[in-house]
């Protein structure tokens, strides 16, 4: 351990780079994306050197940093790792240099299009390290907002609708956030999450909010159901979980690649994650009484999205909804944990192997997607923005580099054994079935729905004839190779030793079981 606050550097350290970038001459602009990159690569440092100093014993915060803010209003500076959240910090630092370098160089504003990128990794890395209210919705806002202009101002022809469908969606979810934990911090005078879960464990919110809403005429369980519903929406609709996920395919086919591998890459895991830190520790009880719900709800994102993909013929299109089906697995293999009923080590080992699944489903769904994304990008690139289906064809003749590339990253996605997504998805499902057994076999279409639609994109662009406007198509250059090689090398190496990941993650997670008991 170091005595440094890394996690406020590495935090900061990319709006330095804003700032960098904000007084850059114009006559420089063409500096700012190594600029960025090199910023970019420094936080990625900082994160390597914290996964490096992070105990894997224990399964406690660490590297925590607390200091008073604003006590009037609950507020403080509280920050800490664990091993629930330090992948997905990882999986941050990691994404943004890669977008960053997979991006074409934007004709206008190039400046504030990297400096925008900054200020998302800057949003990104405070939420998932965030362990106070007040703290952690600046940061939950600060990621909506360059996202928006990001869509806005350098996307496709739909992109200012889109852009907008976006904020409408994203900031409901944050009133909905917002009302809720004022009404919290009026029941019990903190907005701490550990201090919350706390209450929550030994009855104090329910007196709580029993004495601060006697007026409203509510018993305390209607109350925090209410604030739970609440809590959950503006969850729901960042990841997003249907039916709030409408936003998701227009923003997605509309945003730029580079900002898109990001969306679904970082930015949805933000609502997966408030799940497992902020909805079930403070509403246990309330996420229980509402599990049958909730879990229909999952299968159908893990099922119905299937079904829309296979009726698209844009690729991005085709991505988004496979996002919504591969983060409906994460939660599928969060709320079967909440199943109060079957007790003992044995059940407490399947559900830590579900919700093991699930971290991990997040850190390799990201990676995954990212070189999805991104290789869709260059196919774009390589055809003047062309990304339909019938676009292509037999392009495994023309380009076997990119051919491997996409069969790599597809086969992953899919859950083939030995590549990264396997290990995630078999541990959920190897605690769902004893869990929730009904959830799990109504959710395995999904597998094999999933399969279908991207074993199709696969086909319909590697294989068959060459299209004739792709006769000169160029196979990926060295620099693209270099680019793309390390996240080529985290789909196979999660795959061949997840252990590499389990070893910061389960500590955590067994912790996590043992205050899930009822």
């Amino acid at each position: 351990m170091t005595d440094l606050p890394m996690l406020t550097l590495m935090t900061l350290t990319p709006l330095i780079g804003v700032v960098v970038l904000m007084v850059l001459p114009a006559s420089l602009a063409r500096a700012s994306r190594p600029i960025t990159l090199g910023i970019s690569l420094l936080t990625l440092l900082e994160g390597v050197f914290l996964a490096h100093q992070f105990r894997t014993e224990g399964g406690q915060l660490q590297f925590i940093e607390r200091a008073p803010w604003i006590p009037s209003v609950g507020a403080e500076y509280f920050v800490g790792v664990d091993g629930l959240n330090l992948l997905l910090i990882l999986l941050t630092t990691l994404l943004i240099p890669f977008a960053i370098a997979t991006s074409p160089f934007p004709s206008e504003r190039p400046r504030l299009y990297f400096a925008l990128i900054l200020a998302l990794e800057t949003g990104l890395l405070g939420n998932f390290t965030a362990l106070n209210f007040v703290h952690w919705f600046l940061y939950w806002e600060l990621g909506l907002i360059p996202a928006y202009f990001l869509i806005k101002f350098w996307g496709g022809p739909g992109r200012r609708t889109a852009a907008l469908q976006f904020f409408l969606f994203t900031f409901a979810g944050s009133v909905a956030l917002l009302l809720a934990f004022q009404a919290l911090f009026l029941a019990t005078g903190t907005m701490d999450f550990p201090n919350l879960a706390a209450l929550a464990r030994d009855g104090s919110l329910s007196s709580g909010l029993s004495r601060a809403f006697a007026w409203t005429g509510l018993n305390p369980t209607r109350l925090a159901s209410i604030l739970f519903l609440g809590t959950f929406a503006g969850l729901a609709v960042k990841i997003p979980l249907v039916p709030f996920h409408t936003w998701l395919p227009d923003t997605y086919a509309e945003a730029p690649t580079s900002v898109t591998l990001l969306l679904t890459g970082a930015l949805s895991k933000m609502g997966v994650y408030g799940i497992l830190r902020i909805l079930i520790p403070i509403f246990p009880a309330e996420t229980r009484t509402m599990l049958s719900p909730i879990l229909v709800g999952v299968v159908v994102s893990i099922v119905f999205p299937t079904l829309v993909a296979l009726a698209q013929t844009d690729l991005k299109r085709i991505l988004a909804y496979s996002s919504i089906n591969h983060l409906g697995y994460c939660l599928l293999g969060i709320f079967v944990a909440l199943d109060p009923v079957p007790q003992g080590p044995q059940w407490a080992n399947e559900r830590a192997a579900a919700l093991n699944g699930a971290v991990l489903q997040m850190f390799n769904h990201g990676i995954n997607a990212a070189l999805l994304f991104a290789l869709v990008g260059i196919l774009e690139q390589r055809t003047g923005g062309r990304r339909q289906l019938e676009d292509f064809g037999g392009l495994r003749a023309r380009a076997p580099i990119l051919a491997g590339m996409l069969g790599t990253a597809v086969f992953a996605s899919l859950g083939l054994p030995g590549l990264s997504g396997f290990i995630g998805e078999f541990l959920i499902f190897k605690g769902a079935f004893p869990l929730a057994p009904g959830a799990a076999a109504l959710a395995l279409p999904g597998l094999m729905m999933t399969a279908v639609f991207l074993l199709t994109l696969l086909h319909r662009v590697l294989n068959g004839p060459v299209n004739p406007a792709r006769q000169e198509f160029q196979d990926l250059s060295r620099r693209e190779c270099l680019v793309l090689a390390p996240m080529l090398a985290l789909l196979v190496l999660p795959g061949i030793l997840p252990q590499l990941l389990l070893r910061w993650t389960n500590p955590s997670v067994v912790a996590f079981v043992a205050g899930l008991a009822p």
